[in-house]
């Protein structure tokens, strides 16, 4: 039998948030319990006004407004909660309706009046000649608000349209009270977990780490370094824009150019125009970086949800916010690749040790045990790529068996929630292909300079060395026997 959970789920007006839990697909039931106990832990350490707000929120809706709607009102008024509904709006385990609602959440329209925020851009923007400020804002995020804006620098150039992003008035404050409960709901969770019979996952370090990452939603200066960073990154991708800084950029406000298009996700081409258009949406926000990255490591945009990907008039895409990026260094894109050729090679010493270099294994019995079940998939057909590889990596990293670190953790978050979006613009374009075709171009690009590197460096060509070529090809033998002995090969390797 469950015991009664500590907290009263029956009382108070915050109970009607409660069913919001039967929202969760069939075949996560179980866990519908649990997430109506985080929910009202959540919401019950909230401020006395944080909670009236709530509530009244949702008593504004009609008597006979859908679960999806209440929880677009619950999300829209709790920025970690805003944001967790953009990384899952496109993920297609969840109902249509449920996503449809979330995806709401990617551009709203503006709530907060250009009055809340304008003794915010008086103080730090002050009077700019030939800056004329919108009447009214724009657009809002979880965090942020958007005011256009058209700056004349000189009485003979043509004027220039711009948006400045600042803070939502009290967003700090409302995220820094949530946040400071979220390791706290971790480990309330995994209490839970024990008391509904349900596997006991790492949710404390998780959500440590996600708090510690969304803290820097609300600086906008590291955006506006991100930002910079992008545009070097891109320079050389004319189908890529990213929006140009202008010149009276803050700490607290952010200036730069204006970018007209729609959602990436907008179906308003003919299917093969959709097709190219995930295609660039993978190539630059997943394989540019990846296989481009040098020794300073690959930056990669970690809030790829398509609030933030506009498909402009000209057929560019462009990626207009830089909040969240994730950076794996150089020797963890080489890791990347060695765990997926262990897959090819159905080489389980291989796999372990390429995740021993992306994180800390903690329990050996259960890395070997996933990774056994993986190399079975491979064997049966599944491709080895990206998919198989931040499934086996959610794998480890729920149950403990490995902790990854920040860096990968976000970088895996990302790539869940590129994903859904690349399957909402063309359900026919797999990201794995794309990133084969660009790795295997990288590689012939290094061809040419391999015989001027060492044997051993993986410099040049698809963080691949001139060793790991010569390995894998004296491991092909040891590839076949494993192939036709299955299990009973599993421990065989060629190193």
């Amino acid at each position: 039998m469950i015991p009664e959970s500590p907290i009263d789920h029956r009382s108070g007006p915050l109970a009607m948030l409660l069913q919001l839990s039967e929202l969760l697909p069939a075949n996560y039931a179980e866990y519908r319990p649990l997430v109506a106990d985080g929910l009202s832990f959540f919401l019950q350490r909230l401020s006395p006004l944080r909670q009236q707000a709530i509530v009244a929120a949702q008593l504004a809706l009609p008597g006979t407004a859908s679960r999806e709607q209440r929880v677009l009102g619950l999300f829209r008024l709790c920025p970690t909660l805003h944001k967790l509904g953009q990384v899952v709006a496109h993920d297609r385990r969840l109902s249509i309706d449920l996503r449809q609602r979330l995806q709401e959440l990617e551009t709203l329209a503006a709530t907060d009046s250009l009055a809340a925020v304008r003794p915010l851009l008086d103080r730090e923007v002050g009077r700019v000649a030939g800056l004329q400020v919108g009447r009214r804002t724009l657009a809002e995020g979880s965090v942020a608000v958007v005011v256009p804006f058209v700056w004349r620098q000189a009485k003979d150039t043509a004027p220039q349209r711009g948006v400045f992003k600042v803070l939502r008035p009290g967003v700090q404050d409302r995220l820094e009270e949530e946040l400071a409960i979220w390791p706290a709901l971790g480990t309330f969770l995994e209490e839970r977990c024990a008391c509904h019979g349900l596997p006991v996952l790492d949710y404390g370090n998780t959500l440590e780490t996600v708090a510690r990452l969304l803290a820097n939603e609300v600086r906008l200066d590291q955006e506006q370094a991100h930002l910079r960073q992008a545009a070097d990154l891109y320079a050389r991708s004319p189908d890529i824009l990213i929006p140009r800084l202008l010149p009276f950029c803050t700490p607290f406000v952010t200036a730069m150019e204006r970018v007209d298009g729609c959602k990436v996700t907008h179906q308003d081409l003919p299917a093969g125009e959709m097709r190219r258009r995930a295609d660039r949406l993978i190539r630059a926000l997943l394989a540019q970086p990846f296989w481009g990255s040098h020794e300073a490591g690959a930056m990669f945009h970690a809030d790829p949800h398509a609030g933030n990907l506009l498909a402009t008039p000209d057929g560019r895409l462009a990626i207009i916010d830089w909040a969240l990026t994730t950076r794996l260094t150089k020797p963890q894109c080489e890791a990347v690749v060695q765990l997926v050729l262990g897959a090819v090679t159905l080489n389980e010493r291989r796999v372990c040790g390429a995740l021993s270099a992306l994180g800390q294994p903690l329990d050996e019995a259960r890395v070997q045990g996933a990774v056994s079940e993986a190399i079975r998939q491979v064997r049966c057909g599944r491709f080895p790529g990206f998919d198989w590889m931040t499934s086996l990596m959610d794998k480890l990293a729920s149950t403990s068996a490995v902790r990854f670190p920040e860096e990968v953790a976000l970088f895996r978050k990302a790539l869940l929630t590129l994903s859904g979006v690349v399957a909402d613009v063309s359900e026919q374009k797999a990201m794995d292909g794309v990133l084969v075709r660009h790795g295997a171009a990288q590689f012939l690009r290094g061809l040419l300079w391999r015989p001027w590197t060492w044997a051993d460096s993986r410099a040049v060509g698809a963080h691949l060395s001139t060793a790991d070529l010569v390995g894998l090809w004296a491991d092909l033998p040891a590839t076949t026997l494993r192939f036709w002995t299955g299990d009973r090969g599993a421990g065989l390797t060629a190193h």
